[in-house]
């Protein structure tokens, strides 16, 4: 995509869309102050023609970017020769997707749906399932941890903000302190069923388990008998260098070469724009959400099943898993560079691959008040500059690009970020 003049003011196009929003779409959102209107590979303009480095990838999902011809090419063929049939019937696409999953995994089957929250109430479900012989259905999950926005989904998630006003919660659910494992066990009751985790928290703030925690957990639910969740939807899908971040974390343990968990949940990534959803559960549990205990309308659809299969196919073909870890590894260093560089400004970086966290300090520049979180003054800054973050938490942004990002684009997000951060402290002299 070629750069285009940034245009100034709002433009009446730009006015008509928000005021169609403020009249016709129901709040839940908040939403930046422009519109986007265009998009190619890493890049989006909006309304006034202003081109953005998209760093954020619509919050981890764009895995090959905007647009990717692979994408256009899949759903343009499968929409010419079938689109959906209702999972009453069998069709090729859907079992070769599973298929391909579950090599990348392990021995298991598959479930199909349309979100990550759909995905992590099948994982529930399952639990649940599992535990309803003897009486056992609590699912243990951590703090600052994030699993979607159901009922079920609030109620599992670490974070009092997503639950205010929607009283009474789902019973079965306990929180924990992320990565202690001994939290983890003095947690579990009569009724515990299952342990849920992320390998990285993306909305708690970039916050990665540790080997041991991960392991220790492994051998904590054998032991007692319960389930290992793995929620994959931000951190899966070769954001870290790896199918799943459990991989990258336990390079060169070896006990970590036979570790997997007893499910997983996947989105975002899975249809690099397209909605879609998936779980994968151990063989051990393969079978035990039988016909008529679960479903989903368009899980797993001949279209979106098309979508998933062209995604992993570029994927392989262009070697981005390698890609997610060499940029991934080269813009970390670039960003510790910065931190080192503006020690009062950057707190920490953290993360694996292309799954990136820059914590900020709380108060480095007049600009910024305490009246909003910083993380989001800060995307706000950024995109003044010419680059879209994802703000989690109170003080971090994320980095969530394609997995198809250039090295040059990656110095660029150094370069916008840098260019940010001076002029955030040069508010403190002017």
């Amino acid at each position: 995509m070629s750069q285009n003049p940034t245009l100034s003011g709002v433009t009446p196009e730009g006015t008509a869309v928000k005021e169609r929003f403020d009249r016709c779409v129901i709040p839940v959102y908040g939403r930046f102050d422009m519109v986007l209107t265009r998009s190619e590979g890493s890049y989006v303009l909006d309304d006034r023609n202003r081109r953005y480095l998209d760093v954020g990838a619509g919050v981890a999902v764009c895995a090959l970017g905007h647009c990717h011809p692979a994408i256009a090419e899949a759903i343009s063929r499968q929409v010419r020769q079938l689109i959906h049939v209702s999972n009453l019937y069998y069709h090729d696409l859907q079992g070769r997707f599973a298929e391909e999953l579950v090599d990348l995994i392990g021995p298991g089957k598959c479930f199909f749906c349309s979100s990550g929250v759909e995905a992590n109430e099948a994982l529930f479900k399952l639990a649940r399932k599992v535990g309803s012989e003897s009486g056992r259905f609590e699912v243990i999950t951590c703090q600052n941890s994030f699993h979607g926005r159901t009922l079920a989904g609030i109620s599992a998630t670490g974070q009092q903000k997503v639950k205010t006003g929607f009283e009474p919660l789902v019973p079965g659910f306990r929180h924990v302190p992320f990565d202690s494992l001994k939290a983890a066990e003095e947690a579990i009751s009569p009724a515990t069923i299952a342990v849920m985790i992320e390998g990285i928290q993306g909305e708690g703030g970039i916050n990665v388990a540790s080997p041991e925690f991960l392991l220790g957990l492994r051998s904590l639910c054998d032991e007692r008998g319960l389930l290992l969740l793995f929620d994959g939807v931000q951190c899966g899908h070769f954001r870290t260098g790896r199918f799943q971040s459990y991989q990258r974390i336990l390079e060169g343990y070896a006990a970590g070469e036979g570790f997997l968990p007893d499910a997983i949940s996947m989105a975002k990534s899975l249809g690099g724009g397209f909605p879609l959803g998936a779980i994968w559960v151990n063989e051990r549990y393969a079978d035990v959400l039988g016909p008529g205990t679960h479903g989903a309308t368009f899980g797993g659809t001949p279209l979106a099943s098309a979508v998933g299969l062209a995604v992993l196919a570029e994927i392989e073909a262009s070697s981005l898993e390698q890609n997610a870890r060499d940029v991934g590894d080269c813009l970390r260093v670039s960003l510790m560079r910065l931190q080192e560089q503006y020690p009062a400004v950057i707190k920490e970086v953290r993360g694996l691959g292309l799954m990136l966290g820059v914590e900020f300090a709380e108060s480095f520049s007049k600009l910024l008040t305490k009246e909003r979180p910083i993380s989001l003054q800060v995307v706000e800054a950024v995109q003044r500059e010419g680059m879209l973050t994802i703000p989690a938490g109170q003080r971090v942004i994320r980095f969530l690009p394609p997995l198809n990002l250039k090295r040059e684009e990656a110095e660029e997000a150094i370069v916008i970020l840098q260019r940010t951060i001076e002029k955030l402290i040069a508010w403190n002299i002017s």
